[in-house]
């Protein structure tokens, strides 16, 4: 969704775009495919990763926001936009992990 120059991208999830398969891997693994997701949903929109203000991350298990965190982190590289971590009840397809994310077209 794109508004007055922001762009809110829903919540990401480890599924396969092309297959619409979910990703069968640990929490590393899993953050990768969602943040490599996220940043095809930006993309679509006008936007990359380094016009990213704001995500949230929903972990199934906060016991795995290390290992999320460092996939995290490579994926934003020097760019650090706010975010917070919620542990969640229960995450779509039971998964680990789903992000979703704002963006600021002009900057």
């Amino acid at each position: 969704m794109v508004a007055g120059g922001w762009v809110f991208a829903s919540g990401q999830i480890p599924v396969d775009p092309a297959s619409g398969a979910l990703l069968d891997g640990g929490i590393s693994e899993q953050t990768d495919l969602v943040m490599k997701n996220l940043a095809a949903v930006l993309a679509e929109a006008g936007a990359s990763l380094d016009q990213v203000v704001k995500t949230t991350v929903y972990l199934a298990d906060m016991g795995t926001f290390g290992e999320m965190n460092d996939v995290y982190a490579r994926h934003f590289g020097d760019h650090r936009p706010a975010r917070a971590t919620v542990q969640a009840g229960a995450l779509p397809k039971n998964v680990g992990v789903e992000i979703d994310a704002i963006a600021h077209l002009g900057g």
